[in-house]
């Protein structure tokens, strides 16, 4: 949720007539996040999330809004998307898709405690069930043929320990990739990018997951692991909060069991979750794109938690 695309209060208003919003009152960039441009805006109705998509094309998109749509009618907590008064939800804007999303309320919880993991690991599992008769079948674009395709490009920045480190993973994950357990996980859409600015909280209450951007169809397990690599962990060191795992993975079991495959593949995909964010970390902070508001992450986060995961096992998911 960066500016790549600037917006004045004045394009907006240009724009905004085919909605039934009323007049644009204020519009403010986000800088978080480093794919989209992200406002928000007040009207002459409420306050509202504008996307200014910069990489997904008006082809990929419906399944992402399409998705949210799909999830708010089924009373999970997501921003519901805004159509027109022709009933299309993707709209150009500076000759790039765009779209309007409810805004959810609350704040998001940068210091999570177990009970904030729990209320997480709850929503996920719902998200997850109620996400199975979506139709759109649309890959993780960021999924293990993009780690392919990323990894000879990042491996030149790297120092020789941590080329090492990434020939290696890459190679685990890969024939991991091949095995019956993997084959045989639960599949659906999945969010893939839960991390604690994507959720919002009023007090310890969950209002709801936003920035669906990255969502594809994946493993439940991914998902649950890239989660838990954000919420239940030592921001400085990367070592899992044994509490906050297991409070997010109760909450979720509760709502929908594992299956023996899930049990046996959870050591994996939390390697598989760190080093995803680790290659698009490396990407973004040596080949960044220019925006008004942008600030790479620091790959180095997820390279210690990704040698966590291979060196510590977690709490397992009996």
């Amino acid at each position: 949720m960066a500016v790549f695309t600037p917006v004045s209060l004045e394009d907006l208003n240009r724009w905004l007539p085919q909605f039934s919003l009323g007049k644009a009152l204020a519009i403010k960039g986000i800088s978080a996040g480093i794919e989209n441009s992200n406002f928000f805006i007040t009207t002459e109705t409420g306050e509202y999330v504008l996307t200014v998509f910069e990489k997904l094309s008006f082809e990929e998109l419906p399944f992402y809004l399409e998705l949210m749509r799909h999830l708010a009618k089924r009373d999970v907590a997501v921003p519901a998307p805004i159509a027109n008064r022709q009933g299309a939800i993707i709209n150009a804007l500076h000759d790039k898709p765009a779209a309007i999303v409810t805004k959810l309320s609350g704040a998001s919880q940068m210091s999570p405690a177990p009970i904030h993991c729990a209320e997480v690991g709850a929503m996920l599992a719902k998200m997850h069930l109620a996400a199975q008769d979506f139709a759109i079948k649309q890959p993780n674009l960021r999924g293990i043929t993009w780690w392919r395709q990323t990894t000879p490009i990042v491996l030149p920045y790297l120092s020789e320990d941590a080329q090492q480190l990434l020939r290696t993973e890459m190679q685990f994950q890969e024939d991991f990739a091949l095995t019956t357990t993997y084959q045989n996980l639960p599949r659906g859409p999945v969010h893939a990018d839960l991390f604690r600015n994507n959720v919002m909280f009023d007090g310890d209450h969950l209002s709801g997951f936003f920035d669906f951007y990255f969502a594809g169809y994946d493993t439940w397990l991914f998902d649950l692991a890239v989660t838990v690599n954000d919420w239940c962990i030592n921001l400085d060191t990367g070592e899992l909060d044994n509490d906050r795992v297991n409070a997010m993975i109760d909450a979720y079991r509760a709502i929908q069991p594992f299956s023996a495959d899930e049990q046996l593949a959870w050591q994996p995909m939390l390697r598989a979750a760190a080093l995803r964010f680790w290659l698009s970390r490396l990407y973004d902070f040596y080949l960044p794109r220019e925006a008004e508001m942008l600030t790479p992450h620091d790959p180095t986060h997820f390279e210690r938690i990704l040698r966590q995961r291979i060196a510590h096992l977690a709490p397992a998911l009996i």
